[in-house]
């Protein structure tokens, strides 16, 4: 018999896993592994806080990435 997770999406590797509040661990894991697949440095930016870029190129660049980061972690939440 299947085990029965608590997700609401299967596997996917074009958007978030969503998180209803339970397995907090296997979605943690999941979530640094899909967050890696986009790019390593998004997943630099959520478990460090935001720095300040001293050069405008860099600046656009973490602009963009804490952009992708915040929709990330908001897609991966349920409405609870």
């Amino acid at each position: 018999m299947a085990e029965k997770f608590s997700f609401k999406e299967g596997a996917c590797v074009n958007k978030p896993h969503l998180f209803c509040g339970m397995n907090y661990e296997l979605w943690c894991i999941r979530m640094k592994f899909f967050v890696e697949s986009i790019d390593k440095k998004i997943r630099i930016i959520i478990t460090n806080s935001y720095l300040m870029p001293i050069s405008e190129i860099v600046s656009l660049e973490s602009e963009h990435l804490d952009c992708v980061a915040m929709n990330i972690i908001v897609s991966a939440l349920d409405s609870n």
